[in-house]
C-alpha cells in the first residue's frame, strides 16, 4: 500500500538518512523518537507536504507528490493531523466537519458527522467556532476532521499529547474499530511509547534520523537494547544483582522466590510507600545498595520484603 524509499532530509543538519519503510493496508504503524528526531517531517513526506532531498514515497503503486510539484499539497487519501491541529478559526465545529465531506448526500453526511461528534464528546460544542476551543477540544477537532473524509491512510503527529487517559483510551478504541471496519491503515508518531503500545502492529525506533530498530509493541518493550530505548515505554527498575546490572519492567517479577535468597534472580527489598493509581498500586522499594525499584500489583505490598526477578521475554 504505502512504500518509503531511501527517504533523506538536511536542513542545517541531517534530519532523515536513507529512510526505507513499507505498510500494508489495515496495518498501524508507530514511529518512536524524542523531540528533534525527524518523526513530524517524515509524516509531512509521507502525506506531500514536504519535499525531501532524496528518496520516493509511493502510495498504492504510485508516487506520492510533494508541494514542489502541486500547486496545493497533499493527498487525497491521505490525511494529516500535525500539531498546527490546521482547522478553520471562525467556522464552527460541525461547520469544520461537514466543509471536509460534502461530497455525500445529506443524510449519510449527517449521520456520519454526528458519530465523530459523539465519539470525540464534541456534541455540545457543535456550533461553538473553533477558535474559541480549549487545546484538548481543538485537537479532538483535528482528528474528527480527518477521520471523517475516510483516508485510505492517516498520519498522527503526537495526537494525544492534549487528551486526558480517559479521552486517549477512548480515540484508541475508535481507531481500532476504524481499522477492523473500514480497514484504514495508520501511522502514529510520539515521543511517548506508552502511547504507542496498545495500537500498533509495529514499532519503529527512530534515532539520529534513521531506523535503530523495529519490532512488535510486545518485542519493545520487554526486549529493549539500551537502557535509553527502555526508558521510552515507561517506567524500567534498573539495579545491581550477583555483581551484574539487571534491568526489568514492574511488572517482570513473582513472589515465589527461592529461600536460599543467594538465588540469581532473588532480590531483598525495602518497602517504602504504595501508590494506588485507579487500576494498579505502584509500590515502591530500596534494595541494599539505596537503588530505587517500582513494582505494580492489584494490593499494597507494604509486607513484601524479596521477589523473583521473571522477564516476560
Amino acid at each position: 500500500m504505502l512504500a518509503i524509499r531511501n527517504i533523506s532530509l538536511h536542513f542545517d543538519k541531517t534530519i532523515l538518512k536513507d529512510i526505507n519503510l513499507s505498510i500494508q493496508e489495515g496495518q498501524t504503524i508507530g514511529i518512536l523518537g524524542k523531540s528533534g528526531a525527524g518523526k513530524s517531517s517524515l509524516l509531512k513526506i509521507i502525506g506531500g507536504h514536504l519535499d525531501a532531498q532524496s528518496g520516493s514515497v509511493f502510495f498504492e503503486g504510485k508516487k506520492v507528490k510533494g508541494p514542489n510539484e502541486l500547486l496545493v499539497p497533499g493527498h487525497q487519501d491521505i490525511e494529516l493531523v500535525n500539531q498546527d491541529f490546521k482547522l478553520d478559526d471562525f467556522h464552527t465545529v460541525e461547520e469544520n466537519l461537514k466543509e471536509q465531506v460534502l461530497y455525500l448526500p445529506n443524510e449519510m453526511r449527517s449521520i456520519w458527522i454526528a458519530e465523530i461528534l459523539d465519539v470525540l464528546e464534541l456534541s455540545e460544542l457543535r456550533k461553538q467556532k473553533a477558535i474559541t476551543l480549549s487545546g484538548g477540544e481543538k485537537q479532538r477537532l483535528a482528528i474528527g476532521r480527518a477521520i471523517v473524509k475516510e483516508p485510505k491512510l492517516l498520519l498522527l503527529d503526537e495526537p494525544f499529547s492534549h487528551l486526558d487517559g480517559r479521552m486517549r483510551s477512548k480515540i484508541i478504541r475508535y481507531f481500532a474499530e476504524l481499522k477492523s471496519v473500514r480497514n484504514i491503515s495508520i501511522i502514529l508518531v510520539s515521543h511517548d511509547g506508552t502511547e504507542l503500545l496498545g495500537l500498533s502492529d509495529k514499532i519503529y525506533h527512530l534515532k539520529n534520523g534513521q531506523f535503530s530498530r523495529s519490532g512488535s509493541p510486545e518485542k519493545m518493550y520487554y526486549k529493549y537494547t539500551s537502557l535509553e530505548e527502555a526508558k521510552l515505554f515507561g517506567t524500567i527498575n534498573s539495579v545491581l544483582l550477583n555483581g551484574k546490572r539487571c534491568y526489568f519492567r514492574p511488572n517482570e517479577y513473582t513472589l515465589n522466590f527461592s529461600e536460599n535468597i543467594e538465588n540469581s534472580s532473588d532480590l531483598e527489598l525495602n518497602f517504602v510507600r504504595s501508590i494506588f493509581t485507579g487500576y494498579v498500586y505502584e509500590n515502591y522499594f530500596m534494595t541494599k545498595r539505596k537503588e530505587k525499584v517500582v513494582l505494580n500489583s492489584l494490593k499494597p505490598m507494604q509486607d513484601i520484603h524479596a521477589i523473583k526477578i521473571e522477564k516476560k521475554i
